[in-house]
């Protein structure tokens, strides 16, 4: 499963430069997250990441990649990855994914959450903060001295079973490119993959689905959705490996808090 392409590894200066980047990801999706609510368009909420990105001097990492009309992805309920913005109305009780990248001199961060729009049920806020905590589980898993693999068997034990996995899109490397070596997968092989370095980037982002995780790609040749209908949550970081440990780029806090309460210790460079 694990390709046997180059990694780039980044020097203590080029972590620094992607750490920008993160920022400013963070604060686009900060910036989104507070305007998601019944009656917003989608399109509306690519406006206000782009709006950000540009402000602080950066690229949106999306737009124009491949041909991406837009500067974020939104995703609502049973699509899983890659929506295109436009004017869909965000409804009450709809799961919104947003996944967003900017690039502040040749480097790239990039970063997704979900959210559910109040009245929110249940089972739809349970199926975010699983997916979430599958995330950070395989953030925690990377360790110099481990192994790449590692990380997908953490977010396959973290969550234990309760959701389907998509398997046909995965984590990646970031850096020079928004996609590079190595791939991340969001769980468990045989193969453990490459030891982990120092200087490692990678970008952690599991989906789960509250069902059948079987998927399709629309007609616009971009929107995943789930074959079944069944609701989907996506999270993503972007993640520097260092000495130490990890830092958590596209964190606002580079990952403390969160990484404390699984009982490891972020490691930022500076801050």
């Amino acid at each position: 499963m694990f390709g046997r392409e180059r990694i780039e590894y980044k020097t203590p200066e080029q972590v620094l430069l992607m750490r920008r980047a993160g920022l400013v990801v963070a604060r686009a999706l900060e910036a989104v997250r507070a305007e998601i609510r019944p009656g917003v368009t989608t399109a509306e909420l690519d406006a206000v990441a782009e709006d950000v990105i540009r402000s602080a001097g950066a690229t949106p990492s999306f737009l124009g990649y491949h041909g991406f009309p837009a500067s974020i992805c939104a995703s609502v309920n049973e699509e899983v990855v890659h929506g295109i913005p436009g004017g869909r109305t965000v409804q009450p009780g709809d799961v919104v994914s947003i996944d967003c990248g900017a690039i502040v001199d040749g480097w790239h961060g990039d970063a997704a959450f979900s959210t559910v729009v109040a009245p929110a049920g249940a089972a739809d806020t349970t199926l975010s903060a699983v997916t979430e905590q599958a995330m950070w589980a395989g953030v925690a898993a990377l360790q110099v001295g481990g192994r790449l693999g590692d990380v997908g068997a953490a977010v396959e034990d973290a969550v234990e079973g309760r959701y389907g996995i998509v398997e046909g899109y995965v984590g990646h490397g970031i850096g020079t490119a928004m996609h590079q070596p190595p791939e991340v997968l969001n769980y468990r092989v045989r193969e453990r993959g490459p030891r982990l370095r120092p200087g490692l980037c990678v970008a952690v982002e599991p989906m789960l689905v509250d069902g059948d995780p079987d998927t399709t790609v629309l007609a616009d040749d971009w929107t995943v959705v789930t074959t079944s209908g069944a609701r989907a949550a996506h999270w993503e970081h972007t993640v520097a490996l260092g000495e130490r440990g990890p830092w958590v780029l596209t964190a606002p806090d580079g990952g403390v808090e969160a990484l404390a309460a699984l009982g490891v210790r972020a490691a930022p460079l500076a801050d």
